[in-house]
């Protein structure tokens, strides 16, 4: 049985791509992190987490040190990858880009947008974590830019939304909205009264999903999965924090380009 959680057509349709968003269901975890959490970060049990992972690989053709994860920091860094790393050496960043088959880039995230890229033709994929903080600093422009840097071209790039927090379940405080509209006073239509005064609900996917746009990419698909309102199935962090839990576990969203692509 897959343990994949939504399905995105578009990188579906492209040759030589293997992707998957990995929920909560399908591992050996317990407790809060019950039962896939992908996150050496969070305080699971260190085995349990990487025999999670090396299920999401399985279900990519994948050994487990291929899944590849960074150390994320909610930044506007991209790697560009040419092998895999240990857990130890992996680097600072929020997005990885590669034109290399067999390697798995896997983002972590348990509220914030994971996006997976692909550029079919040029065999280029990329994965970028992006929270608010990174997508307004610019990470995912700047993993599309990386891929260019590989040969892709921007005109046949497909970019997936992942499971994130929606706009019905992220109230934010009277101060958030002020850099987005600082940046952009259009960014206003991705905020909306929330229900105590002086509160707005911000539409991070909504805003992602324009972020793609503007950056003039061939076609942007959003899953729309709400990992707030998906008890049991994703994992959230604000969910767990309203819960009075300080830890959490992640969802993994992971693509790789296997033998055929490009």
């Amino acid at each position: 049985m897959s343990l994949t959680v939504a399905s995105a057509p578009p990188l579906e349709r492209l040759p030589g791509i293997r992707y998957g968003f990995f929920g909560s269901r399908g591992g050996v975890s317990t407790g809060i992190y019950a039962s896939l959490n992908g996150g050496h970060g969070s305080r699971d049990d260190p085995r349990a987490v990487t025999e999670n992972r090396r299920r999401v690989a399985d279900e990519l053709a994948l050994e487990e040190p291929a899944l590849l994860s960074v150390y994320q920091c909610h930044s506007d860094r991209v790697a560009t990858v040419s092998g895999p790393w240990t857990r130890e050496a992996r680097p600072r960043c929020d997005a990885m880009v590669t034109g290399r088959p067999g390697i798995g880039l896997g983002v972590l995230a348990a509220d914030c947008g994971p996006v997976l890229f692909a550029d079919a033709e040029a065999g280029v994929v990329g994965a970028a974590h992006a929270g608010w903080k990174g997508a307004l600093a610019g990470v995912l422009q700047n993993t599309v830019a990386a891929m260019e840097k590989l040969g892709a071209d921007r005109s046949n790039i497909v970019a997936v939304l992942g499971p994130c927090i929606r706009q019905s379940s992220y109230e934010v405080g009277p101060e958030f909205p002020a850099p987005f509209l600082d940046r952009d006073p259009d960014n206003a239509r991705f905020f909306e009264n929330g229900g105590r005064a002086g509160h707005r609900q911000f539409d991070l996917g909504g805003y992602i999903v324009g972020t793609l746009e503007s950056a003039g990419v061939a076609a942007v698909h959003d899953t729309g999965l709400d990992t707030y309102s998906n008890d049991g199935r994703l994992f959230s962090y604000r969910l767990n924090t309203h819960r009075g839990h300080r830890q959490y576990g992640r969802n993994v969203s992971a693509i790789c380009l296997t033998a055929e692509a490009g």
